[in-house]
C-alpha cells in the first residue's frame, strides 16, 4: 500500500533505538525526509548511521523535558529540511515504579515531566505550521498501561492517559485544519527499555533473559495471546499508516498494537 506522503517532512523523537528508529526507517521507505531526535548521551549518531541507506535523514540531539531544547531542535529541522508536516514523539521512559507510597514527589514529576509534558512541548511547537499548512499528522506513543494500570509503574500509567486524553483533546481542536492527532499503545515490545525490566527481572529470579520474558508474559501479561514480545517493526507501520494519506479520516483514535493485552472493548 502506498501512503502517499513522499516529499514530506518528519519529525521522530526518541528515535536512537526501539520504536522510534524503526519508525523512522519506515517513513523514509516511503520516501519521507526525516530528523531524528533523542537525548544526549545515546545511541543517536549510530541510529543516523544505520537509516542513512534508506533515504534523507539527520539527527538533533534535545531534550523534551526543556522548553528550550525543544525550540532549538525545531530550529534546527527547519534549516536543516523545513518546516515538519509529521510529528511522531516516541520520546519516553519508564519513570519511577515500586509501591505506591513509596514513590515520592520527585518520581512522579520527573516521569511525567517526560512522558507528558515532553509530548505537550513536541505538539505545541509543531501545530501552528501545520494548521498554516492545512495538513498535519501527530502521533504520540501511549501504551497500554494508559486504559489498563498496574499497581507496580502507576506513574508511568498516568503519564500514558494524558498522552491519550491529550492527543483526544487536540483531534477536537485542530482537526478542522486538517492536523490529525492519533496515539498508539504498544504493549511490551522488545527495546532497551524492556531489555532493562527483563534484565532486572533475571537478575531478581536467577534465571535466564529468555526465562525472564516468558514468566513476564504468564504472570504479568496474561492477554497476549501471541505469548511473545511485540516488534519494533510491528508498531511502526502502525505509526507509518496513521502519518499518510490512508489515514485522512483517522482522528482522535487510540490504536492498540498489543497482542490482546487489554482486556476490554
Amino acid at each position: 500500500m502506498k501512503l502517499d506522503i513522499e516529499g514530506r517532512i518528519a519529525l521522530v523523537t526518541g528515535a536512537d533505538s526501539g520504536i522510534g528508529k524503526e519508525t523512522a526507517r519506515c517513513l523514509l521507505a516511503e520516501g519521507v525526509r526525516v530528523a531524528i531526535s533523542d537525548q544526549p548521551g545515546g545511541t543517536l549518531q549510530q541510529s543516523l548511521a544505520d537509516l542513512r541507506s534508506f533515504g534523507e535523514v539527520v539527527a538533533f540531539e534535545a531534550d523534551v523535558t526543556k522548553l528550550d531544547s525543544v525550540r532549538a531542535l525545531y530550529g534546527q529541522v527547519r534549516a536543516a529540511l523545513g518546516e515538519p508536516d509529521i510529528l511522531v514523539n516516541a520520546a519516553g521512559v519508564t519513570g519511577a515504579t515500586g509501591d505506591f507510597v513509596e514513590v515520592d514527589d520527585d518520581g512522579w514529576l520527573e516521569t511525567l515531566n517526560i512522558n507528558l509534558m515532553g509530548a505537550v512541548r513536541m505538539a505545541r511547537e509543531a501545530i501552528p505550521a501545520m494548521r498554516a499548512k492545512k495538513w498535519g499528522r501527530i502521533v504520540l506513543i501511549a501504551s497500554e498501561d494508559g486504559v489498563q494500570p498496574y499497581i507496580d509503574e502507576l506513574a508511568y500509567c498516568a503519564s500514558k492517559a494524558g498522552i491519550i486524553n491529550l492527543a483526544k483533546g487536540l483531534s477536537k481542536a485542530y482537526g478542522c485544519d486538517n492536523v490529525l492527532v492519533n496515539t498508539v499503545s504498544p504493549a511490551f515490545i522488545a527495546t532497551p527499555m524492556t531489555d532493562a525490566m527483563m534484565e532486572k527481572r533475571a537478575a531478581e529470579k536467577g534465571v535466564s533473559f529468555d526465562a525472564a520474558v516468558q514468566s513476564f508474559l504468564e504472570e504479568e501479561r496474561p492477554g497476549m495471546t501471541l505469548k511473545r514480545r511485540g516488534r519494533p517493526q510491528e508498531v511502526a507501520a502502525m505509526i507509518a499508516f496513521l502519518c499518510s494519506e490512508r489515514a485522512s479520516f483517522v482522528n482522535g483514535s487510540n490504536m492498540r498494537v498489543d497482542s490482546g493485552s487489554v482486556t476490554t472493548i
